[in-house]
């Protein structure tokens, strides 16, 4: 499986290198970092390890959606669109996001990210309750977060508690260990079926080289609780 996820790392920074090009000899290029995200497609290196394993684990490519019918109702919203997704007899089985962030900007795009995951939740769960998809099956939500690991995301960041003490979790935590706690309280706050929360800079990373700072949150965890919810409920028995 490391060796996997290692390639996964790798086409996540090839990505991110080739967009940044793009731009350049178009002479569009994004201010900052910007310049890569814009192009989307870093994490799908990662999609298509876990469109593998479950196809693999016999879940047939039929019921198997990326880059195409990702939409699903919300209830605060529309529609939300996924990044992968496996239905089966029009029943919602897995439902799984991928996000990253890269420096030097962490401090600006920390909210946004978490406030983005837990509003997805919140939404599909509730549009859940309201009988938006399933009648007999309880979605599988998954998501994924892959990080910088440069001098920025590890320096410790002071809090402000104008009025009232932060959780201690927090002081002096740096955006990397945020990120972790963050991914860890999804699943423990019962939002995200399961996460998984990965580092690697662009010199290793291009090497297929990461680390995993939490046990709990590891990839090959995060792995088998899909194939657990496939091979109950997505794939033909």
């Amino acid at each position: 499986m490391q060796a996997r996820v290692g390639k996964a790392v790798a086409g996540y920074w090839l990505t991110r290198d080739s967009q940044t090009k793009r731009q350049k000899k178009s002479g569009r290029l994004d201010q900052g970092a910007r310049g890569a995200v814009t192009g989307g497609a870093q994490m799908d290196g990662f999609i298509s390890l876990l469109t593998e394993i479950l196809q693999e684990d016999g879940v047939r490519e039929e019921h198997i959606f990326r880059k195409r019918c990702l939409e699903l109702p919300g209830f605060f919203r529309p529609t939300k669109e996924w990044d992968l997704l496996v239905v089966r007899d029009e029943q919602l089985i897995i439902a799984l996001e991928a996000k990253s962030q890269v420096g030097p900007s962490f401090g600006n795009n920390f909210n946004n990210r978490t406030e983005e995951a837990m509003g997805n939740a919140l939404d599909l769960w509730t549009a859940y309750r309201e009988g938006a998809f399933n009648s007999t099956v309880k979605p599988w939500l998954g998501y994924i977060f892959l990080i910088e690991d440069c001098p920025q995301s590890r320096y410790p960041v002071k809090v402000r508690e104008p009025h009232f003490e932060v959780f201690p979790e927090f002081k002096g935590a740096s955006y990397a260990k945020r990120y972790e706690l963050f991914c860890r309280k999804l699943v423990r706050e019962r939002h995200y079926s399961a996460t998984t929360f990965l580092m690697a800079n662009k010199v290793d990373g291009l090497k297929g080289i990461y680390t995993e700072p939490a046990n709990d949150l590891k990839f090959e965890l995060f792995a088998r609780s899909l194939v657990a919810q496939a091979a109950a409920f997505g794939k033909k028995i």
